[in-house]
């Protein structure tokens, strides 16, 4: 298997955090999309909206969507849970992430770390900020009752909305008042083979 993304993005480590945590390997294809990698006819015959990360498989079938892929990896672990309840709230956390979360929090974290904070984009980013405190808002109220996002065990929810909740300071979102996201933060560090995202 390859994995084509960027190693900044969080939907791409999110599937290196994946990996990592299961103990798999894979191999990584690095595309720059500030240099129009992947909007090269090559990749776009790979990923037809033209965005990372893909999984490509050995026989040549593509995968794309992070939370896609994440399944897709992570079947038959206990990272998704067996019971259809909790399955669906594995869900319902990574259909937050995608679109009460990432619109907000990756956003801004995008404009201001990838762009640079550009004039041009700063009533935008600030525009991003209430959103994504009201998307922290509800995890921390979640994570004021369990460990973990579903109960007392990691699953792929957690490794869903950690990718860009983690950093969300760079998108100018100040975690000091959200405890339980914090201790949330740190208990997934503490996880037996996490790595950290690349700089």
């Amino acid at each position: 298997m390859r994995i084509y993304g960027d190693k900044r993005s969080g939907n791409c480590y999110k599937l290196q955090l994946l990996l990592a945590l299961l103990g798999k390997g894979c191999e990584w294809i690095d595309i720059d999309i500030m240099k129009g990698e992947s909007r090269t006819p090559e990749f776009i015959e790979k990923s037809a909206n033209g965005k990372i990360p893909v999984l490509e498989l050995d026989d040549g079938r593509i995968l794309s969507e992070s939370n896609a892929i994440m399944h897709y990896l992570a079947a038959g672990t206990p990272l998704i849970p067996t019971s259809p309840f909790d399955f669906a709230q594995l869900l319902q956390w990574q259909f937050f992430e995608q679109y009460s979360h990432e619109p907000y929090i990756a956003v801004a974290r995008y404009i201001n770390i990838y762009l640079g904070m550009p004039a041009s984009r700063i009533q935008e980013f600030e525009a991003k900020q209430a959103g994504g405190y009201k998307a922290l808002e509800v995890m921390e109220q979640q994570l004021s009752t369990s460990p973990f996002l579903i109960a007392n065990t990691i699953t792929l929810a957690d490794i869903s909305l950690f990718a860009y909740t983690h950093v969300a300071h760079e998108g100018g979102f100040d975690l000091s008042a959200y405890p339980a996201i914090r201790n949330w933060i740190g208990l997934i560090k503490e996880q037996k083979g996490f790595v950290a995202m690349q700089a």
